[in-house]
């Protein structure tokens, strides 16, 4: 079995403003095993979102290729990649993302739900998950009756719901106090010990600096070994 969830090869992103050629990403060529937890560095427009977006189908690079267990994205259908970031990929934004007509507990069941489980099993999963995070007393508010911390950590949820292959965050902790940051941090070990599921975090919190195993650092648009 191949052990390399997701590869990149020579990936580039650029976008053509009238006359100017502005290069986000620059030839970078990665890979991620199953079980690792990687972190990236870098400052602000450095281009560490675009990368995550690109490297999960949310966006199309420019140039160079993307592997998810060796099958390229290019030889997907857009219905086989939809069905990729459902199953195998969770993906945590620097913003919730909630949907506000739904409760706590309906908006982390929802990718159970569109994964064809029944209600009363998306549900409970969602509800596990929820306790995890010290969530359960919350299921039944819904986004706008909740700080925004907590609304964070709902989206965190809803990421691990479906114990997704790999989980790519982007800022997960911006909104949380400490003590939030190591619920989270024990929720990311846990899962990896436990299923294997690995990580890709982008992140400016020294609390998951100091915890992530191997950093990387991106500026200008290229990737390179964090050295301290």
């Amino acid at each position: 079995m191949n052990n390399i969830i997701i590869k990149c090869i020579n990936l580039s992103k650029s976008y053509q403003d009238r006359d100017f050629n502005y290069e986000i990403l620059k030839n970078i060529s990665f890979e991620l095993k199953k079980g690792d937890i990687t972190g990236i560095i870098g400052q602000s427009g450095s281009g560490k979102t675009t990368f995550l977006h690109v490297l999960s189908g949310l966006d199309t690079p420019t140039s160079g290729q993307i592997l998810f267990y060796g099958r390229p994205f290019d030889s997907m259908t857009s219905y086989e990649i939809a069905k990729f970031r459902n199953t195998k990929l969770g993906f945590i934004y620097q913003f919730h993302y909630l949907m506000l007509d739904f409760n706590v507990l309906e908006n982390v069941a929802i990718p159970l739900l569109i994964n064809n489980k029944s209600v009363k099993e998306s549900e409970e999963t969602a509800y596990q998950i929820l306790k995890k995070i010290k969530l359960e007393h919350k299921i039944k508010k819904y986004p706008s009756e909740i700080s925004g911390g907590e609304r964070q950590r709902v989206a965190i949820a809803r990421a691990f719901v479906n114990k997704p292959d790999l989980i790519i965050a982007d800022e997960p902790t911006g909104n949380l106090d400490e003590y939030n940051i190591h619920i989270i941090l024990n929720l990311i070990f846990e899962f990896n010990t436990n299923f294997k599921t690995s990580f890709l975090i982008v992140t400016h919190d020294p609390i998951l600096i100091k915890k992530i195993p191997f950093l990387l650092h991106m500026k200008n648009g290229e990737l390179f070994n964090y050295e301290n």
